[in-house]
């Protein structure tokens, strides 16, 4: 016991003086992971649709992982009809390159129709969703993209481009008609994300969801649910994008951040993503920005482009 105790007394002092030279470290280092834990590194996607606008031949989505990685993305959002074929070689394929390069696959970006009068039509839709659901499984997907659908009495898009999205309904029915078919498809769609495990974000993506109130009132009527998400683009919105951003940022699940370098395939936006990313960050969103580089310059020199302004933008 007399031995024991100027041990103690030793080990003691020992421990006081090493901690003494990196006391100043250790506040230096508790600071530098408060500031980074007040603004954390938001993780940067890039859409498959990024490299292909529908008007040419499919661009390659492994060539799209590749460059992803290559230019420093964390992730690879795959357009569905972007895809060669459906079968497991293929799925496998992306997968494993994902994997290999150190990518995420946070979304799918699917596309269906919830705005048809028949039944028959919409179980056609529902049925697509559900398909896409368990791809999403395969593929490893987390997410994916939702339309709400729309009237189609203005049937060009281009033409649709042109007047906002504003379209009105069909003869004989009221909005409040499709609004009920498409709450009603994706409840049911609902069931199976949940048991697959995969989020069903809905987009401002024009017809019933061109307006926010539209876009909400379906997002809360089936938001009880926590695989109901909301896919926020930046790019979707006719009037001032910042004051409804403003709106959208709080049910944000994911977020696609429209480019239009070389002018854009419909329409032009100057987009201030620094003002985009300070309006998130104040609703403390981590999830992922989704680059859809939609202009008409090559995408080879303008996703790299696009990379340096929302990195620079969201840390």
């Amino acid at each position: 016991m007399k031995q024991e105790m100027p041990r103690r007394r030793w080990l003691k002092q020992s421990a006081m003086l090493a901690s003494a030279p990196i006391f100043g470290n250790k506040i230096f280092a508790e600071e530098s992971f408060k500031t980074n834990m007040d603004s954390p590194k938001i993780p940067l996607a890039v859409s498959t649709y990024s490299y292909w606008h529908f008007k040419t031949e499919k661009y390659p989505i492994e060539k799209v992982i590749e460059n992803a990685a290559r230019i420093g993305f964390d992730g690879v959002e795959i357009l569905h009809r972007q895809m060669q074929d459906e079968t497991s070689a293929y799925i496998n394929k992306l997968k494993r390159l994902a994997f290999s390069n150190g990518l995420s696959l946070p979304m799918l970006s699917i596309h269906q129709d919830f705005v048809q009068p028949t039944k028959e039509e919409r179980q056609k839709a529902i049925d697509h969703t559900k398909h896409c659901i368990d791809l999403a499984v395969q593929l490893g997907i987390p997410c994916i993209r939702l339309n709400s659908g729309r009237w189609k009495t203005i049937k060009s898009f281009d033409e649709l481009m042109k007047v906002k999205g504003q379209e009105p309904p069909l003869p004989g029915y009221k909005e409040e008609d499709a609004f009920q078919w498409c709450i009603d498809s994706i409840a049911e769609c609902l069931v199976a994300a949940e048991k697959s495990g995969v989020v069903l974000a809905l987009e401002n993506h024009w017809g019933l969801t061109t307006r926010v109130d539209g876009l909400l009132k379906i997002y809360k009527a089936l938001n009880a649910s926590p695989w109901m998400g909301l896919n926020m683009d930046t790019g979707n919105f006719a009037g001032d994008p910042y004051a409804q951003i403003e709106q959208l940022a709080p049910y944000a699940t994911i977020v696609q951040a429209k480019t239009y370098y070389g002018g854009g395939e419909w329409y032009t936006l100057d987009l201030d993503y620094q003002k985009i990313a300070s309006i998130l960050r104040r609703v403390n969103f981590n999830g992922f920005v989704s680059l859809e580089m939609e202009g008409k310059e090559n995408p080879d020199t303008a996703v790299v482009k696009s990379f340096e302004v929302l990195r620079k933008s969201f840390g």
